[in-house]
């Protein structure tokens, strides 16, 4: 890893992550307090049949219970928004964003390696996606103790949580990168990430509300974030485990394609 560039990353970085940061901590601190309120109604209404079974394990989360509300607000559209960034903003731009301005080759003109240029941006998005996780992390036990309900959290097993989302998100990165290592041009590193990204979240949600297609679930990344149960408890090596072989994957991807380029003129 590379001091100089890594300072400098998080020094370009730290306003938007001050302000990705304390959206995600409010938003994990609207979620408990959303559960304390109208968690009791939503399983009325459930429980009377007005709605089908499966909306009470979308993503793996509900409203029902503290742990679901909390496993809710991680795979909530609003959270992967927010995630995504870093998870998938910062990463793809990090080089073919630099490559596009035309100043990859000024940063690469230092005595700088490549692959130590490609780890240190690396370990700059998961520092990033880390905080990001935290912070909604702290924001739901924060919103737990304001509403009243933070004896129902098992604040013991948050760690397990805190590992797993840390891991999905940083494997979003990692893949984010590795495009961003292969093109010239910001838009198809962004457009392949994003669809990446968009395509797991689907299998994933129509898995859990579809039950004929259950199937495809386990052929999405966020289908090995199981908050609810991580939160009761249950470890999960396996889930961690193939996440951790993407990032390798697609790590080992950039470390092979980005020093092999060819930096053309910028056109």
């Amino acid at each position: 890893m590379n001091r100089a560039l890594f300072g400098q990353t998080w020094r370009a970085q730290r306003v938007k992550l001050t302000i990705v940061s304390t959206a995600l901590a409010v938003w994990g601190f609207l979620m408990p307090v959303i559960y304390a309120r109208f968690g009791a109604q939503f399983r009325a209404v459930l429980e009377s049949g007005m709605l089908p079974a499966q909306f009470a394990k979308f993503g793996g989360g509900d409203i029902f219970t503290l742990s679901g509300s909390v496993a809710l607000g991680l795979i909530h559209p609003i959270a992967i928004i927010l995630t995504s960034v870093f998870s998938v903003g910062f990463s793809t731009s990090a080089i073919a964003g630099e490559r596009q301005r035309g100043t990859l080759e000024v940063a690469l003109a230092r005595p700088i390696a490549r692959r130590t240029f490609y780890l240190t941006l690396l370990i700059g998005a998961v520092g990033f996606v880390t905080v990001t996780i935290t912070a909604l992390l702290m924001g739901a036990i924060a919103g737990a103790a304001f509403a009243g309900v933070i004896s129902e959290l098992p604040v013991r097993h948050l760690p397990l949580l805190w590992l797993n989302a840390v891991l999905l998100f940083a494997s979003f990165a990692a893949v984010g990168l590795a495009a961003s290592s292969s093109f010239d041009r910001l838009a198809p590193a962004l457009g392949l990430t994003l669809g990446f990204v968009v395509l797991m979240y689907f299998l994933e949600v129509l898995g859990s509300l579809w039950p004929a297609a259950a199937i495809l679930q386990p052929y999405s990344l966020f289908h090995y974030l199981q908050a609810k149960a991580l939160l009761a408890g249950a470890a999960a090596p396996f889930d961690d485990a193939v996440l951790a072989v993407v990032i390798v994957a697609a790590t080992v991807w950039g470390l092979a394609v980005f020093p092999r380029r060819d930096l053309a003129a910028p056109s």
